[in-house]
């Protein structure tokens, strides 16, 4: 019974291939004992080949120890192929499972995570799980079995003589007890200095023309270093752990060998034993000794996956901030409407980002959101689109409270445009066709025209099929805007967000877009955030927004009836 919960939980995994697993036992055990039957037939051989003056005799033995290491080979190589293969799905199962669950946490938790550490857990750590699964589950298998039947071997031909090699063996299981649990600390400790580097890599090659516009380079090389220190430090520790828990154990069972060497020996001159008889129980004790260092190597791998599975688990633990409800209802196709009923929501670091927000947009109107930076602004948009579920009050669509919806209904009905959109390392027409994968060219070319892309995409000799590099970055971030708006536009939603989404655009730029915007937004629901009074003047209505409430709600020519006063709303 495996009492330890991590390793429990990771068995969830297991059962599903326990039918696929049951040929590896079988193979396994097929070569252990083929592997077995080798050392018993070199007492034959001396016994009654060689000293007996047998050479026929020695010729057949000669020809079955052949057959036997080409047929134990033969079935130990198709058993860990084949658990390779079935050790590989379930680690994929699993990884796909944290995949899932990290597609399912709010942005809260990527506020306060690094991206790097997210990497190391779901790519270094799962691959050290599998790494030690197929290395080391079927040893564990294959070890425990030969160990077992290698033991039986040894007490059948000499009793004596194995009691005397047991000598080293409370030492040596001393020596493992004592340093494991000092080595799974160890591993622990350079699992998170390996994803401190992962955390600052991607940070500053993300942050790249900032490092270089800023004459950083010296200064993060060396911040580089002083991470890097500290991860050797870690792996030296770790190393020298694994040493301790895995070879010093090792080390120690060998002076069993030399008791039996010393006692084996005197009971051949003795003749309380025959040459053969030691020479083949010699054959099994030097064989004894690699399935036992292997047991306590594969000790020392447990904990370090042990280490990793923790880590794995911290991520699958991280309570989801939004859970779509049993039974949900479902909205095929929504008007628009879209009611926020004393919103109230916070970030746990003082105080509320929103307090109290109550606010009506019937289906087909166009509202601007305005306020300063932190006012609430696009919170909001993350409560329509159910990114975030308010910490009070409700948000309803066509009065439906959208934590009763289904949660694929409630995002296919209400897309956001966000002021640095996501564009995928792929071409145009793919990023455009993102979130409608089975858009025709047509449709697709419509979306492109809507967003005023054709000027760009004239000027590609791939036009849409070119392809625009890692998050879009062979594109402006103007042009990164104006891919997201025309995926929207494809999207056909119920519901618009434009969150800040013509704010990199150049007014020429911004003017063609807006003439877009007005064909999309005729008849639909479209909120409008934004700092800019012309695309604020575009909607019907204006809602103010300052310290997370709602401060003014009219006509958007009321925002700069006087010179200066749309400005004055960002003041604070």
């Amino acid at each position: 019974m495996i009492r330890d919960p991590h390793l429990r939980r990771a068995l969830a995994y297991v059962r599903p291939y326990t039918g696929a697993l049951l040929p590896v036992v079988l193979l396994s055990t097929a070569g252990t004992a083929l592997g077995l039957a080798l050392p018993y037939l070199s007492k034959a051989m001396i016994d009654d080949a060689i000293l007996g003056g047998d050479f026929p005799l020695l010729l057949r033995i000669v020809g079955l120890f052949i057959g036997i290491t080409i047929l134990g080979f033969g079935a130990n190589v198709a058993s860990g192929m084949r658990y390779t293969r079935v050790s590989a799905g379930i680690l994929f199962d699993m990884r796909l499972a944290l995949y899932r669950h990290l597609q399912r946490l709010s942005p809260r938790f990527y506020a306060r995570t690094p991206m790097g550490d997210i990497v190391s857990r779901i790519n270094n750590d799962i691959g050290e799980i599998q790494r030690v699964t197929a290395d080391a589950a079927l040893g564990l298998f294959g070890n425990v079995l030969f160990l077992i039947g290698t033991v039986g071997m040894l007490i059948y031909l000499d009793a004596r003589l194995f009691l005397a090699g047991l000598v080293a063996l409370p030492p040596s299981l001393w020596a493992l007890v004592r340093y494991r649990n000092r080595l799974e600390g160890r591993v622990m400790q350079l699992r998170e200095r390996s994803a401190d580097i992962g955390s600052f890599l991607i940070e500053t090659l993300q942050g790249v023309r900032t490092v270089v516009a800023s004459n950083a380079q010296e200064r993060e090389a060396e911040r580089f270093g002083r991470h890097n220190d500290r991860f050797v430090r870690a792996l030296m520790s770790m190393r020298w752990f694994t040493y301790l828990a895995g070879g010093l154990p090792g080390v120690l069972l060998q002076t069993g060998t030399a008791a039996v060497f010393l006692y084996g020996g005197y009971r051949v001159i003795t003749e309380a034993t025959t040459l053969g008889t030691f020479v083949a129980f010699m054959a099994y004790q030097m064989r004894l000794l690699f399935p036992v260092q292997a047991l306590m190597g594969l000790y020392a791998n447990l904990a370090s996956a042990r280490a990793s599975l923790v880590r794995v688990h911290e991520l699958w633990d991280t309570p989801l901030d939004v859970v779509e409800a049993e039974g949900a209802e479902r909205l095929e196709q929504a008007s628009g409407t879209l009611v926020l009923e004393d919103v109230r929501l916070g970030f746990g670091r003082g105080g509320e980002v929103l307090e109290g927000v109550s606010l009506e947009v019937p289906a087909g109107q166009v509202v601007a959101l305005v306020g300063a930076s932190g006012s609430g602004k696009s919170t909001i948009a993350d409560l329509l689109s159910r990114q975030l579920d308010p910490d009070g009050g409700r948000v309803l669509l066509d009065g439906r409270d959208v934590r009763a919806l289904a949660l694929g209904d409630v995002r296919r009905n209400v897309a956001v445009v966000e002021q640095d959109p996501f564009i995928f390392h792929a071409s145009i027409a793919e990023n455009v066709r993102y979130a409608m994968p089975d858009a025709t060219d047509p449709e697709v070319a419509g979306a492109l025209a809507a967003a005023a892309l054709d000027g760009l995409l004239a000027s590609l000799p791939e036009g849409a099929e070119t392809v625009v590099g890692e998050r879009g970055r062979q594109l402006s971030a103007g042009e990164r805007q104006r891919v997201a708006v025309a995926r929207a536009f494809l999207a056909d939603p119920a519901v618009l967000v434009f969150d800040e989404a013509t704010g990199a655009l150049d007014p020429a730029s911004e003017a063609q877009v807006l003439e877009g915007y007005a064909a999309l937004m005729h008849g639909r629901t479209t909120v409008l955030i934004t700092h800019r009074p012309e695309l604020a003047r575009r909607a019907e209505r204006a809602v103010v927004l300052r310290d997370g409430r709602v401060v003014q709600d009219g006509r958007p020519a009321d925002l700069d009836s006087r010179p200066g006063a749309f400005r004055a709303l960002f003041a604070g």
